[in-house]
């Protein structure tokens, strides 16, 4: 299966400047027909599941910007709104609703550094309402990604098990640990008995990250794995912007796929042109 790339990046490509807090979520509101164009870009390119526009998106984040939270629920559902419009036109073409972590939300990089210091009934009490208006869009199912640490992902697992929804579940790491610090294979065992969760993986982290990070997460769960990198850059977060190499070689895919990753794409700063090269691998 071929996920979609950056949506931040291609929405930059395409001229729209994304310094707010509301991030990719913003233009939920003011152009929602630039995030179809990016849904459609992706399929024209070979991907088979969209990713939506609700990774940053939260009740809090829209009314703190001075929505109403009528407004900032119906946006939400928007956002798989807008990925089920663009897969309408691509058959077997497949809608996952993003779950970004509660420090996506804070604007201030701490998705790359978890452990925020609250609890886990806090966590739980941020995450449920989200999952809670995706899911009443009826997404194919939840993209639950970019989580840092453990504390949160054992949260997150227990709503998927609870709402018995279909979702992948996807650390951010570095240097061959959570970015929290954690042992990979601890971290992929709070989805080893969910049978909801139906892959394993990582994202958001560098290329050269993934084969290790692949391999922990099939031997420990008995999953399928699921790998979308970014570009390898790092995210300089006091000065909103990416530095770095780009080191994302697809010489890497095919060991990436011998290791058990089935579910293969790219995160921030992977646009369209590598999908489609991504997606001519298995033509």
């Amino acid at each position: 299966m071929i996920i979609d790339g950056g949506l931040s990046n291609a929405l930059a490509d395409r001229g729209h400047v994304l310094a707010d807090d509301l991030w990719t979520a913003r233009l939920l509101r003011d152009a929602p027909e630039e995030i179809l164009a990016v849904h459609r870009a992706y399929f024209d390119a070979g991907a088979q599941v969209a990713t939506t526009a609700s990774y940053q998106a939260s009740v809090g984040g829209f009314t703190a910007a001075g929505l109403s939270e009528a407004e900032a629920e119906r946006l939400i559902v928007r956002s798989v709104a807008l990925a089920r419009e663009a897969a309408a036109d691509y058959p077997g073409a497949k809608v996952a609703a993003s779950v970004g972590p509660y420090g996506a939300v804070l604007g201030d990089g701490s998705e790359y550094r978890g452990r925020y210091g609250l609890t886990a009934t806090q966590l739980r009490d941020f995450h449920r309402p989200r999952i809670e208006l995706l899911l009443s869009a009826e997404p194919d199912l939840l993209a639950v990604e970019t989580i840092p640490d453990i504390d949160e992902a054992a949260v997150l697992a227990e709503l998927i098990d609870e709402y018995d929804a279909p979702a992948w579940l996807s650390y951010t790491i570095a240097d061959g640990l959570t970015r929290a610090g954690q042992p990979l294979a601890e971290a992929f065992a709070v989805a080893a008995d969910v049978d909801a969760i139906i892959a394993t993986g990582v994202n958001c982290c560098a290329p050269a990250e993934v084969l290790h990070a692949v391999e922990v997460a099939v031997a420990t769960t008995g999953k399928p794995a699921i790998a979308y990198p970014n570009a390898g850059e790092a995210w300089d977060a006091d000065n909103h912007e990416w530095v770095g190499t780009n080191s994302y070689d697809l010489a890497l895919v095919p060991a990436w796929r011998q290791a058990g990753a089935a579910h293969l794409g790219g995160c921030c700063r992977i646009g369209p042109a590598t999908i489609a090269a991504l997606a001519a691998l298995g033509s």
